[in-house]
């Protein structure tokens, strides 16, 4: 059994530490060592959970070229179970610009592959019987199977996506909203449209997140507030908080918490991943409640 299954989400990030966000536009700008690891938002919420004690298991493709073997290396490392098919165009991957504040700008190559899904509904079916919760990433592939899996998840599996961010409007992300018991979706794009988003998928929650000011909790006609939380020592890169903000609302509900309390955890959990650089978290970083 597995508290998570992850789908979808896997590829590496490249991270460049840059003395400024934007950048001036010049020839040349002397950084630090630009290190290749491993990220997007799959791996972040899977190697968040996993850090905070959860079983987790993940589903997705990966490249057979370098940027997969970083992948696959980390994954071995936590002992995740992982159900990989290789993906002909490659391993997806992101340019990630974090200035010294931590801040970050994200340019995401999705690699997009041509051919069919590289999993059938069927073949998920056993992973998503097998899980308590399931966490649906944004990718092409997995949405072509929403239909299949909806039907699944309405079996009392617990799911959520995260739409990143999404601008309210965009046709792309809406089926991935409709499918999951919890939405999560950044502020930054969303405006005043975060009410409506929220009454189209209600009675389900949807957490507006807003990072260092915290996020917004709609459920049932009202709106909860849910501060920021301080980190624990000097932030050194965003990426991945939103990610292990997502881990965490997982890790506390599944110990029963209410969705208000749930969300506190989570921002403390996403405080405490600006701390450290990657989303390969030591032991003991991020809070277990």
């Amino acid at each position: 059994m597995y508290d998570l299954l992850v789908i979808g989400g896997l590829g590496v990030d490249v991270r460049v530490r840059v003395p400024a966000l934007p950048l001036p536009v010049v020839d040349s700008v002397t950084v630090d060592p630009i290190e290749l690891r491993v990220g997007n938002t799959g791996a972040g919420t899977v190697l968040a959970a996993h850090a905070l004690g959860l079983r987790v298991a993940v589903v997705d493709t990966v490249g057979a070229d370098p940027a997969g073997d970083v992948v696959r290396a980390a994954l071995s490392r936590t002992g995740v179970h992982a159900v990989l098919a290789d993906e002909p165009a490659g391993t997806r991957r992101s340019v990630n610009l974090v200035d010294p504040t931590g801040r970050r700008m994200s340019l995401y190559d999705p690699r997009p592959g041509a051919g069919p899904a590289p999993f059938s509904a069927a073949h998920l079916a056993p992973l998503v019987r097998q899980a308590t919760h399931v966490h649906l990433s944004i990718m092409n592939w997995v949405r072509e199977l929403l239909p299949e899996l909806g039907g699944m998840l309405a079996e009392g599996v617990g799911s959520s996506t995260d739409l990143h961010d999404w601008d309210g409007h965009h046709p792309y992300h809406r089926p991935f909203a409709e499918v999951a018991e919890l939405v999560l979706v950044s502020g930054v794009a969303l405006g005043d449209r975060a009410a409506a988003v929220a009454a189209a998928a209600a009675p389900r929650p949807v957490l507006v997140t807003r990072g260092a000011d915290g996020a917004d909790l709609h459920l049932g006609g009202t709106v909860t507030r849910i501060p920021a939380a301080t980190p624990p020592g000097p932030v050194v890169d965003t990426n991945g908080a939103g990610d292990a903000f997502a881990a965490g609302l997982v890790a506390a509900r599944l110990r029963g918490a209410t969705w208000a309390e749930a969300a506190g955890y989570a921002a403390r959990v996403a405080a405490a991943a600006c701390t450290h650089d990657g989303m390969e978290y030591p032991p003991g970083l991020l809070p277990r409640a």
